[in-house]
């Protein structure tokens, strides 16, 4: 895949031209609703096999044709080189997709053993429809390796919307996580969505496995002291995990995510006994156990959200946990990046230091938000998709710009009352932002709050970056 940022008087049909690939795949990636309008500045994902790489100092044809399992004959062919040695820093070069012609006698398990990748990638990037209908002479184009790691979703949707919203996107999950199982003082269960029978269904449909959840909070209520009533009763404690035992055994969970959020500095310790107890319990019933942890980036960070959550002792305990990275544009706060990459790379310094890195799941928030500026305190700002984000700079005219530090895209518009609005929002560039974090920290995977928003580019991209591992 290639991303493209639109530049001024551009229009699709250019863009399609220049890489060489179809009109309408592009209109499909990237979700487009009407090709004629485009946004300045606005970053579309061309569905290409090809990669362009941009030559640094120091580099030959021979390293960049090694990098990605290519010949120097197959780039100075794509490139239509005269002098190959004559390639400066800055030169853009494309990278074909490696092909193979399928030989008298060959099986698509002996074309993937000799190329290092799977049956199973090879008939998705070719979109084979009978794998036992291929014959000599077939050319088949050899999808790279990729990193393999573990994808979760929570999602509060219940009846036809879970069936429809998670339905879609289930392909590209490990886990699904129906939000949630609220907790009672007394150790009982409230189900906070109306029902997650229909989320589980269509999750298992696609092979991605139910993880239930529960939490403390809801929008209401921080939480705090249901916490403490839970975690200071052996009672209550004992009630509120024979509840989850019950509930998994008869919905059909594979495991289980403890979300327990503000709790009180002084029951950090019942805590962290609590996670070890229910670990226990569940593995011995064949089930795993995740946690959610606030993004902190010291052990001895301050505030009700933090202190409670031990990271090594999270870290040790859990078989993994998920890094809630996102809200620092929080609703009720001034305009910023809802997930900067800088700040995740803060919390992401501290995690791995404490926490085995093949244990976290990185948080990705599937929303933009949208601001009334000048900001005033406590006024809320609007949460949408950001499909919704790229349809608003098209009707208001705005042009998108780019913030490089925080990885996100963002603009500025007047609206009908001439109220002024600052818009921060996630599109394809941010997206492949957070990917390269996890391949760069060698993450277990990514973990997205929430459904519902649409972002037909992220669910591409996670695709084209990873293989995304199944529970069997």
């Amino acid at each position: 895949m290639v991303i493209h940022v639109v530049q001024r008087g551009e229009t699709l049909w250019q863009i399609a031209n220049r890489y060489q690939v179809m009109f309408g795949n592009i209109i499909e990636v990237n979700g487009l609703t009407n090709p004629s309008q485009l946004a300045v500045g606005q970053a579309l994902v061309v569905p290409t096999l090809d990669v362009f790489h941009t030559v640094k100092s120091g580099e030959a044809l021979w390293s960049v044709a090694q990098r990605y399992g290519t010949t120097v004959e197959a780039i100075i062919r794509a490139n239509q080189l005269t002098n190959p040695a004559l390639i400066y820093p800055g030169t853009v070069l494309r990278i074909p997709a490696i092909s193979h012609t399928i030989a008298q006698g060959e099986t698509l398990w002996m074309i993937a053993q000799h190329y290092g990748t799977t049956i199973n990638a090879i008939i998705k990037t070719n979109k084979i429809q009978n794998p036992n209908q291929l014959y000599p002479g077939t050319v088949l184009v050899i999808p790279r390796s990729k990193p393999v790691i573990e994808s979760n979703a929570f999602t509060y949707h219940s009846g036809q919307q879970a069936l429809q919203i998670v339905g879609e996107v289930a392909e590209h999950l490990t886990y699904i996580a129906p939000f949630a199982y609220v907790i009672q003082p007394d150790g009982s269960l409230v189900l906070y969505m109306e029902n997650d029978s229909d989320a589980i269904q269509a999750g298992r449909s696609k092979g991605a496995a139910p993880m239930m959840s529960i939490t403390n909070f809801t929008a209401t209520k921080a939480g705090e002291n249901i916490a403490h009533s839970v975690l200071s009763s052996e009672q209550n404690r004992e009630k509120l995990l024979e509840n989850i035992l019950t509930i998994m055994r008869t919905k059909g969970y594979r495991g289980l995510n403890i979300d327990f959020e503000n709790v009180l500095p002084a029951d950090r310790e019942l805590y962290n006994q609590f996670l070890q107890w229910t670990v226990n319990r569940l593995h011995q019933e064949g089930f795993f156990v995740s946690t959610s942890l606030a993004p902190k980036i010291s052990g001895e960070q301050k505030g009700l959200l933090y202190e409670a959550h031990d990271y090594p002792a999270h870290g040790r305990i859990a078989d993994f946990v998920v890094l809630m990275t996102y809200e620092w544009g929080y609703r009720l706060g001034p305009p910023r990046a809802v997930s900067p990459i800088n700040e995740i790379r803060r919390v992401l310094d501290y995690a791995v230091s404490v926490i085995p890195r093949e244990k976290i799941l990185m948080g990705f928030q599937l929303y933009a938000r949208d601001w009334l500026v000048p900001h005033v305190q406590g006024q809320e700002a609007e949460t949408y998709s950001p499909q919704e984000a790229v349809n608003r700079a098209l009707k208001y005219g705005a042009t998108i710009q780019y913030d490089p530090v925080a990885a996100a895209p963002y603009f500025r518009y007047t609206d009908e009352q001439g109220r002024s609005h600052e818009v921060w929002f996630e599109d394809a560039r941010s997206a492949q932002a957070k990917f390269d974090l996890i391949k760069e920290y060698k993450l277990r995977g990514v973990s997205y709050w929430v459904l519902g928003y649409p972002y037909p580019q992220n669910w591409t991209l996670l695709e084209d970056n990873f293989t995304i591992k199944k529970l069997t």
